[in-house]
């Protein structure tokens, strides 16, 4: 009897360890799907950035206030809101933006 209860407290510190190791693992591959995603944000937030300084004339001269009232009054420009909406749309249903 003694040697079952010795073999089975053996099996759960095996198990434990086992258990421990593999939440470790899964906080590391959390971690790193944080700072994949994070990357992509930086990159895209880059490259958006970047469209949009090509369509301004002098961006180094504008300010971020400047920048922020030119895109609302952009955004605020009759159909604007449904054309990027309708963009979105498409997007998500996997048609493509142009035809």
């Amino acid at each position: 009897m003694n040697e079952k209860l010795k073999k089975f407290n053996q099996q759960l510190a095996k198990s434990e360890a086992r258990l421990r190791r593999a939440q470790h693992e899964e906080k590391i591959l959390e971690h790193q799907m944080k700072q994949l995603t994070r990357k992509e944000r930086t990159h895209r937030l880059c490259t958006r950035g970047a469209m949009l300084e090509s369509f301004l004339i002098r961006p180094e001269v504008l300010t971020d206030d400047d920048v922020m009232d030119i895109l609302k009054q952009a955004f605020s420009q009759t159909g604007m809101k449904e054309a990027v909406a309708e963009s979105v749309k498409q997007r998500v249903a996997g048609e493509p933006l142009t035809k």
